[in-house]
């Protein structure tokens, strides 16, 4: 393991995904974070799934879940750490509800009521309803009765750490939420919640754990370096022409990989920086050219 993939993995904070994950991979540091962002108190029944995958059809696209839980009353917790907008996020939040209520009945069920109440928390440096608010609760209400709710047990909350309306929230959940983005020792020094110090002292070992380390730099090494990569690929033609060209070559084998080990465009995109709709294309071209690259960049670069 490299000095380099050391230092990085020590600057991670808690919105990084794969520290968040590594991190909520603890019953005790999971339990403490949803309690404190629903402000409400949470005993999970089981330690949590971290990364963990669901294909409920071959025909259909699987999806893979930061965090997933159960309490002792069978509401399961799903958890995504989302750094970035990728613009379809609102949209995501459905289709992981979905996919995740299909995979809750065994074949033959008659009785949907073994449904289990769920609830969809995604965090994130930013406002995704852009109304400064750092928690929106979403639950289904009837449009001419808005006190009369859907009832059917699922809920939605999207978190925003740079919400304004502080006089709302506890002090426990506001310094969780600097926490977030700042999981430094004086950021859970300055607090007096037990519960975050506890989810930084999860957060101490994972950083001086050699085992994550290896982990962080198989995991995210490639993708952290792609660009440098392929920059350096395309300097090698020695004309600006060639520098395009190379990145793009680069890069379409990057997503060809990740693609083929089952990575859906959405995280490829979100992983590598780069738009979500440009990823989706080199999809479309690359399942018609057989994931032959230069066929992909002919292609693509035709259109």
């Amino acid at each position: 393991m490299t000095e380099k993939t050391v230092t990085k993995l020590e600057q991670l904070n808690l919105v990084d995904r794969f520290l968040f994950s590594e991190t909520m991979e603890d019953k005790d540091a999971y339990q403490a974070a949803v309690s404190i962002l629903l402000e409400n108190e949470i005993d999970l029944l089981d330690r949590p799934e971290t990364e963990k995958e669901l294909r409920v059809s071959p025909q259909l696209r699987q999806i893979r879940l930061d965090v997933v839980s159960l309490d002792r009353a069978g509401t399961l917790y799903y958890t995504e750490m989302q750094n970035r907008d990728t613009g379809n996020l609102k949209k995501r939040s459905r289709y992981y509800q979905a996919q995740l209520d299909v995979s809750l009945l065994e074949p033959g069920s008659k009785d949907f009521n073994l449904l289990n109440d769920s609830c969809f928390i995604l965090i994130a440096p930013f406002d995704l309803y852009e109304r400064g608010l750092y928690r929106y609760t979403f639950e289904g209400v009837c449009r001419e009765c808005p006190d009369l709710k859907i009832g059917d047990g699922a809920i939605r909350v999207f978190i925003n750490t740079k919400g304004k309306n502080r006089e709302k929230f506890s002090q426990e959940f506001l310094d969780f939420m600097e926490y977030i983005t700042a999981s430094t020792d004086e950021t859970a020094g300055k607090t007096e919640s037990g519960r975050i110090k506890l989810i930084h002292e999860r957060v101490g070992k994972i950083r001086k754990s050699e085992k994550a380390g290896v982990k962080y730099m198989q995991l995210w090494e490639e993708m952290a370096y792609a660009r440098e990569e392929a920059i350096e690929e395309g300097r090698a033609e020695g004309l600006e022409i060639g520098l395009a060209e190379g990145k793009s070559k680069k890069l379409i084998n990057i997503v060809c990989r990740m693609l083929q080990k089952d990575n859906t465009p959405e995280i490829i995109a979100d992983n590598l920086e780069e738009s979500i709709d440009y990823i989706k294309e080199i999809d479309r071209a690359a399942q018609e050219c057989g994931y032959d690259c230069d066929k992909i960049y002919e292609r693509l670069t035709a259109i």
